[in-house]
């Protein structure tokens, strides 16, 4: 007899469906597992025998054999350790309309217990696209489970539980979701700062479009300090985007039920590539995947290595990552806000008129091919962040509220979702060239405005395409349908920083 259990393996952060299929047949005593299972799957015979040894079972003194289908995929981890453990038990003789049409997942510990997994958003998804009435998966993965809708969830603590089913001593009853939690209030607020008037319209400009955005200047003017309270100004994620994000950190284990906050990820300069932009032996999300439909603030850009910098460019372009191995290629995820900081120079005091700048002409020269132009062109505003005046500093009036940057962000972010919503997008920094002509026409006085800025800065085909994006956000806070001179001059300062200010302003 041949039975057989439905579960699935991770393929980046999407499941793929694994069928298990264990016999038992007269033969020497042996246990194999064949279908091109990674040595952790293997293991888990050890694993699996001893929590069936804890039931007062063991494996049958017969030849054993395990075949995970499809045997072209590559399977890793611990995840099959229970569908294996179940497919042993209902070859054994246990009833089968237990498990029927029910996807299972989970890792064994010695004494039974079921543990913690990977993917488990991702494979409640897989096993509704594919018509199965639930899933079973370990009890502390359930609320990832949950945020499926119209599919049971079946959490187990122990494989005495699934064990006892198979007995008729219980049922497995659904699991119910312990609720949202409550939502905390932010310990940080726009309010706090003080003076930056033009980096504060930056940063909401950049975040109701979803443009990148850089903050260049001397130390201590307060470039991570804005840059880390620009999440109390992005608008709610959409239930889609939540989805999206959620299955991304739930393919590295980072999910506890729904994500519900924009991510905000702020790696150390040192990371690798691979860290950043994802990948390994098994290829994982690195950095920017976790930040989709967040934040990635890059601080201190200049000093992160310049191959990990430079190979953003495709991802920030493309909104996504591919990652190619020998054994396929991955596409990830990652649509994100790409917040940076920059000092103008190796001491940070270069032009600040606070400090006079120590470094020499080779430090400087060397500095500024860190960032490269091509990659400067991606970012859509450049804002050097001038020292605030100490009577500024002193002021008690608090700053305008993040609450009140929050409400025009949301009124933008609408008005751009209804123009675009027809093709498919949800913020103007998202349009391609097709969508840009169709819904950022200029009238003629726009269009003269336009071609005076061109013959007067450094611009490429990228970055004029990029300013009227800009524009269009402008009009967008503004509440107006036509982009205005005004609004073209707006985004155009926003590109061209004061070269004596800062050196990395060079590819503006």
């Amino acid at each position: 007899m041949v039975a057989h259990v439905t579960s699935c393996t991770l393929d980046g952060i999407d499941a793929v469906l694994v069928d298990v299929e264990c016999e038992i047949s007269p033969g020497l005593p042996g246990y194999h597992v064949v279908g091109l299972a990674a040595p952790s799957v293997k293991e888990g015979a050890t694993r699996i025998r001893s929590a069936l040894q804890t039931l007062g079972l063991d494996l049958p003194l017969k030849k054993v054999t395990v075949n995970l289908a499809p045997a072209d995929l590559r399977k890793p981890g611990a995840a099959l350790d229970l569908p294996i453990a179940i497919a042993v038990m209902l070859a054994h003789g246990a009833r089968a309309e237990v498990t029927a049409d029910l996807l299972i997942l989970g890792e064994l510990g010695l004494d039974g217990s079921v543990r913690s997994v990977h993917g488990v958003l991702a494979a409640t998804m897989l096993a509704k696209a594919r018509g199965l009435r639930g899933v079973i998966v370990p009890d502390a993965c359930t609320e990832e489970a949950l945020v499926v809708e119209d599919v049971e969830v079946y959490g187990v603590s122990h494989l005495r539980q699934i064990s006892a089913a198979f007995e008729g001593h219980r049922t497995l009853l659904p699991a119910m979701s312990r609720g949202t939690p409550p939502r905390t209030a932010s310990p940080v607020d726009m309010s706090e700062v003080r003076g930056q008037a033009f980096a504060r319209r930056a940063i909401e400009i950049a975040v109701a479009g979803g443009h990148n955005l850089m903050l260049a200047g001397p130390p201590g003017t307060g470039k991570t300090m804005l840059a880390r309270r620009i999440p109390t100004v992005l608008p709610p994620l959409t239930r889609e985007e939540a989805l999206e994000t959620t299955k991304v950190y739930s393919a590295v284990g980072l999910a506890d039920g729904l994500v519900a906050e924009r991510p905000f990820r702020a790696p150390h300069h040192t990371i690798s590539t691979a860290a950043l932009l994802g990948g390994g032996t098994i290829p994982r999300p690195g950095e920017i995947s976790l930040a989709h439909h967040g934040v990635l603030f890059l601080d201190e850009m200049p000093e992160f290595a310049r191959n990990a910098i430079e190979s953003l460019r495709q991802p920030l372009e493309e909104r996504s990552v591919t990652i190619s191995r020998v054994n396929g290629t991955l596409r990830l995820p990652a649509s994100f806000l790409m917040v940076a900081a920059a000092n103008p120079c190796p001491c940070g005091w270069l032009h600040s008129r606070v400090r006079e700048c120590t470094c020499s002409s080779g430090s400087l020269d060397r500095y500024r091919t860190r960032m490269s132009g091509p990659l400067l062109d991606r970012i859509d505003l450049q804002v050097h962040v001038q020292p605030v005046p100490l009577a500024t500093l002193r002021e008690e009036a608090p700053g305008e509220s993040s609450a009140q940057m929050r409400a025009r962000v949301i009124a933008a972010r609408e008005r751009q979702q209804v123009r675009l919503a027809a093709f498919g997008l949800r913020c103007n920094a998202e349009m391609n060239g097709a969508v840009l002509r169709a819904t950022c026409r200029l009238d003629a006085s726009a269009e003269d405005e336009l071609f005076a800025l061109v013959r007067r800065g450094t611009y490429t085909a990228r970055s004029i395409d990029r300013l009227i994006k800009c524009a269009r956000t402008i009009a967008d806070l503004d509440g107006t349908d036509a982009i205005s001179v005004d609004g073209l001059a707006e985004a155009a300062a926003f590109r061209n920083i004061d070269p004596t200010a800062d050196v990395l302003s060079a590819a503006a």
